[in-house]
Order: structure tokens, then sequence, then C-alpha cells
């Protein structure tokens, strides 16, 4: 987490929760999305909302199959990939997603192309 948010741990707020259930019982996710090679939908086909959370697994090994098959099908999501190909590293598909999600709601808080920041 050190490295990867290097150039921008003062704009995050990250919280560590004891277990999966720790942070269900914290945060009360009204819709969770979970993604995984073994997803239902592909990434891009979901109408992300505000207050959606995404999780994502550990590189080698994904999310816990108990994690998985919590979620309801269309809240596991996958990235189209080439037959034959491994699937995306963790930070890639991380990216895919996160802005796919931010530029459906409209890229909340970003500085546009002609604007102007205050």
């Amino acid at each position: 987490m050190r490295r990867a948010g290097l150039d921008y741990s003062e704009y995050a707020t990250v919280k560590v929760h004891k277990n999966y259930q720790a942070f269900l019982e914290s945060e009360q996710p009204e819709r969770l999305f979970g993604l995984t090679t073994k997803g239902h939908c592909y990434y891009h086909q979901v109408a992300y909302q505000d207050g959606d959370y995404l999780m994502f697994g550990p590189e080698t090994r994904g999310l816990p199959v108990d994690v998985r098959e919590a979620l309801p099908p269309e809240h596991c999501l996958k990235v189209p990939m080439c037959p034959q190909s491994r699937s995306l590293n963790l930070s890639n598909t991380a990216a895919l997603v996160v802005y796919e999600a931010w530029r459906q709601l409209g890229f909340t808080g970003a500085v546009l192309e002609g604007e102007r920041e205050a």
C-alpha cells in the first residue's frame, strides 16, 4: 500500500478490518462487486452508483471462494480476455474497473480539460 499510494496517500482514507465479516458489519455496503476470472458479467456492463464497493482478491489466487459465492452472480465481474491469455495483473485490473466506474459517475472531483481549479 505504501509504495502504490506514495503520490496519492493524502487523498485516501485507508481502513483495516479484522476480517471480511468485520468489513461487512462496519461498512454495510449497499452494493458490493467482486472482480474474478469466474465472473458472470463484464465490468463495463454495470451501471455503477455512488457508494458502490469494488473488491479485488490477491493476484495469485483471486477472491476466496466463500466471499465470491456470497455475492449475487451479477455482482461477480470479469474483464474481457483473449482465449489462452493470462489474466491481467491486479493493478491493471483495478485501474480499468475503477476508471470505468469513475467515468460513469462523471469523473466526480476531477478537473476536466477547459475547467479551472478554484
